[in-house]
């Protein structure tokens, strides 16, 4: 029989795949002596076998009751008793980290007549019917469904009523009348009377915990944070300890070193008086934590001790919850902190300074989106733009966009490809889909810990928060700033760092961190000189790539078309070049030459055509391989379909048929039209482009591999090192790619005795199509290397079309959760990846040797990358852009991180 309860004294913090993160956390702080109040956790397992069959497992209410006597007796009161009631909390607790997004029920246990016996217990009415009130609006909206606003417009009209606007300035009396009110609404909205048994509402929240998984929010989140969807909650119910018992309690969150740099030191927020969905929700001003040593410096210090021996036991900045009950410190909650990625950067080389990791567990603490995030621009802080307010930066970065209030506008912003900013008195789980679809987050109120703060830097994006100065009418869609006053749709621009907020676009400049990427340490460290933090990371950013580079085993390559990219990739780290598209060349002034290849009527005209083509190419080839001299470039022949170089059949037809109306059309016109119709295929991907297109016009691939072999010898007879490879695309036999490599052969062996230089080019293909992947022990009989064309390889793995489905139907595959990724954007490992994989393994089994990699944009995606590594590939090349990005994810590929970042 299935065991669906543990004690947090039996559990630990390895555990998280059973208890979830939560409750492992929590069993490992009972472990390590710390004061947790008493509970237990409800494993992932029961939450399964509660969505399979949509019935709770019939041992779990069983298990559950001989859990809770246990709290009993440990805490020494009873739950459902009228006197001294012990209460309980009841919280979501996944494996990953979803914070805000799933439910959580304060208070449970609490009724008309227990709440008397509370309120004798404290010895404070007022607090007992507050703890009551908060009860039956969680439950109303977590468990019934009841629609949060009724709850809180019910309680902004009572504290309008007491002229106040505060909920600590309510009364017992103003308490009671809400108590009243929020019945009132669960009888009206449901039917029913709130349930009055302890054990009935302990039973339903348990449930509304499980059915939380399954909302969309959390759906959402999942999607986008690539979360399994069959891992299932935990639920942790836990003795309730109440920091709104007087000014001698309180409730707080806090890091131990901040989220959003990476300092060491004092850093959280506290709320005297309160409980912990108030620090959380935004919905009061925090005090910084240090306010608390002020207040209780004896749990203060107890906190500071806590929060030291959790930082060195899990050896990473750690996130915290705590509560004070009239003085007494109870920890709640703690786990491995989110963090921007600055913070990532210093706290993971901090530590090994520290020396409580080492570098390859430093590797597993920074990540290729981190990093991503760091290259972009920020603003320019000599724009002499003044700000219009200033609140808290809570998640760097620089965002423009114009002002949404809602998820409607933000995404339908998102679907018109504007970019805009959610600004918001204060986020909840709610607002997660126009947080998704914005580029940054503003609110007036909350602290660095609140929601919208924390799900931000989860998100990794640029959020202020906590800018009280702004007055926002959300019925009237405006935000006041003194005498500024903005609406929907008007333009303003947040600095996530320094917590500005600008009317307008603000000029921005390249992030410190692509200067180092682009030009070095020296030259970034001038560039910043004097600014100690900006220097600070830029050095922890240096170390652990500098790092990344020795350890990995995976080469970095970049895609580049001409000498300029190739300069650029080369600057940023790139150790070669993977594919150089030779279309790209083809464009502009030069597409009248393929034009005349298309036109020409005899063989005579089309070795013209191709003729003129030769030095413009051998030019092209020449600026390639000096700029990447000693390092090898790939250049693959020419392979979208001819078509791509003519004017578009339907605009051509109208031109002509309008001129054959109004007199008679241009001969050329005519003859370019007959070409388009002629060369028209209904699905040209699949038809003639590739190696195919070399086939039936051979002299087309002839002149590029002659302008490759002239551009090679006039190197090295200038004393250069040029290494080109030939790459022959959309090879599906072996016998397409034994033709080319025969001409390519004859080729280079006349350019080497006309010249007198030796040459030695390899001959490679590209593996897109799956035939190719399959019988790449057949191929690699004529190939020198493999190159996985990773974008096309997918295209007819899945038999989409890029650029149709996108855009088509990829949405509601994602909302479905057939992809939970774009396979254009990660590789689909458990297909298209297994192809690459038989692909490798049969190359290398009829010649070991064989070098692969993949030229896809794959090649620049984190987890992709690892996979590459572990197939057995040599290198990946990506973009300029994301060659830094590759190289540090092959390096964490290397050590071989688990998810947790441990070795």
């Amino acid at each position: 029989m299935a065991t669906y309860v543990t004690q947090f004294s039996e559990g630990n913090k390895d555990q998280k795949d059973l208890l979830g993160g939560k409750g492992a956390n929590l069993a490992e702080m009972v472990n390590m002596g710390l004061p947790v109040p008493p509970g237990f956790t409800i494993s992932t397992e029961a939450c399964k076998a509660y969505l399979r069959t949509g019935e709770v497992p019939p041992t779990l209410r069983v298990e559950v009751t001989m859990a809770l006597r246990k709290t009993e007796d440990t805490i020494g009161r009873h739950f459902g008793a009228d006197e001294e009631p012990l209460l309980l909390s009841v919280r979501s607790g996944a494996k990953f980290s979803m914070p805000g997004m799933m439910e959580t029920v304060l208070n449970v246990g609490l009724n008309d007549r227990s709440v008397q016996g509370l309120a004798t217990f404290a010895n404070d009415e007022r607090f007992a019917w507050d703890s009551y009130r908060r009860l039956i609006q969680m439950f109303g909206k977590t468990v019934l469904g009841i629609e949060g606003d009724l709850f809180s417009e019910a309680l902004d009209a009572i504290k309008a009523a007491a002229g106040t606007t505060q909920d600590t300035d309510l009364t017992a009396d103003d308490h009671k009348k809400v108590v009243a009110a929020y019945k009132q609404i669960i009888l009206e909205e449901t039917g029913e009377e709130f349930p009055q048994d302890p054990r009935d509402q302990l039973d339903a929240a348990i449930e509304a915990v499980f059915n939380s998984w399954n909302t969309e929010r959390a759906r959402l989140y999942r999607r986008r944070e690539r979360i399994a969807d069959d891992l299932g909650t935990a639920v942790n119910v836990m003795a309730m300890v109440f920091g709104n018992l007087g000014e001698d309690s309180g409730t707080g969150v806090c890091f131990t070193r901040d989220p959003s740099t990476g300092h060491g030191g004092v850093y959280g927020d506290y709320l005297p008086n309160a409980q912990g969905e108030d620090v959380v929700a935004g919905i009061r001003n925090t005090f910084p934590l240090t306010k608390l040593e002020e207040l209780d410096p004896t749990s203060y210090a107890e906190l500071r001790a806590a929060m030291r021996r959790l930082e060195t036991h899990y050896r990473d900045l750690c996130d915290i919850e705590f509560t004070i009950e009239r003085g007494k410190l109870w920890m709640l909650q703690t786990r491995v902190g989110k963090r921007t990625p600055a913070a990532a950067f210093r706290v993971a080389t901090q530590l090994v300074d520290e020396r409580l990791i080492t570098l390859d567990e430093a590797l597993g603490r920074v990540s290729g989106q981190q990093l991503s995030q760091l290259l972009f621009p920020h603003f320019d802080a000599k724009s002499g733009i003044s700000a219009l307010t200033k609140g808290l930066g809570a998640s760097p970065g620089a965002a423009v966009g114009e002002i949404v209030f809602d998820n409607a506008s933000a995404i339908a912003h998102q679907k018109e490809g504007k970019k805009c900013i959610l600004v918001r008195r204060e986020t909840s789980p709610e607002d997660l889909p126009g947080m998704i679809a914005s580029v940054g987050v503003l609110t007036a109120r909350g602290g660095k810990t609140s929601h919208a703060a924390v799900v931000a830097r989860g998100m990794g994006m640029c959020a202020v928060v906590g800018a009280e100065a702004m007055k926002i009418s959300t019925s009237e869609r405006t935000v006041q700033v003194g005498d500024t006053q903005l609406g929907e749709g008007d333009v303003i621009a947040i600095d996530g760092a320094t917590g500005e907020v600008f009317v307008g676009a603000v000029p921005v400049v390249d992030s410190p961190v692509l200067t180092y990427i682009s030009e070095g340490i020296d030259a970034a460290e001038q560039a910043v000189e004097g600014d100690i933090e900006t220097l600070d990371l830029i050095r922890s950013v240096d170390r652990l790539l500098r790092y990344a580079d020795g350890v990995r085993r995976l080469r970095v390559r970049a895609n580049a078309d001409t000498a300029e990219d190739a300069v650029r990739a080369r600057a940023r780290g790139a150790q070669g070049i993977g594919l150089c598209r030779t279309e790209h060349q083809f464009l502009g002034e030069r597409r009248k030459f393929i034009e005349s290849v298309i036109l020409a009527e005899t063989s005579e005209q089309r070795d013209a055509a191709l003729e003129a083509l030769v030095p413009l190419q051998r030019g092209d080839f020449e600026e390639l391989l000096s700029a990447m001299d000693g390092l090898p470039t790939t250049i693959r022949l020419i392979d979208p379909p001819l078509h791509e170089f003519l004017p578009d059949l339907t605009e051509v037809s109208v031109q002509v048929a309008l001129a054959e109306r109004d007199g008679g059309a241009d001969e050329h016109d005519k003859e370019i039209l007959a070409a388009i119709q002629r060369t028209h295929e209904a699905n040209p991907m699949l038809g003639l482009r590739g190696v195919r297109l070399g086939l039936k016009i051979p002299g087309l691939f002839a002149l590029q591999i002659r302008a490759i072999a002239e551009a090679t010898v006039a190197l090295i007879e200038q004393g250069r090192k040029p290494k080109p490879e030939i790459m022959v695309p959309l090879i599906g036999s072996v016998r397409e790619l034994q033709i080319i490599r025969d001409m390519a052969e004859k080729i280079i062996a006349e350019v080497a005795e006309t010249s007198g230089v030796a040459l030695s080019i390899p001959i490679g293909c590209m593996i897109e199509l799956p035939r190719a992947a399959l019988t790449s022990y057949r191929i690699a009989e004529e190939a020198d290397f493999f190159s996985f064309g990773t974008n096309d390889l997918t295209q007819t793995t899945w038999g989409f079309s890029r650029d149709d489905v996108e855009s088509g139907f990829f949405a509601e595959y994602l909302e479905n959760g057939v992809l939970t990724i774009s396979p254009f954007e990660t590789l689909d490992a458990l297909g298209v990846g297994q192809l690459v994989k038989i692909g490798v393994d049969g190359g290398r089994r009829t010649k070991p040797a064989i070098h692969a990699g993949v030229c896809g944009e794959h090649g620049g995606d984190p987890e992709s990358i690892h996979f590459f590594h572990n197939v057995g590939l040599d290198y990946v090349s990506c973009s300029p852009f994301r060659v830094p990005i590759a190289r540090l994810e092959a390096g964490r590929a290397a050590v071989a991180l688990d998810e947790t970042g441990t070795a």
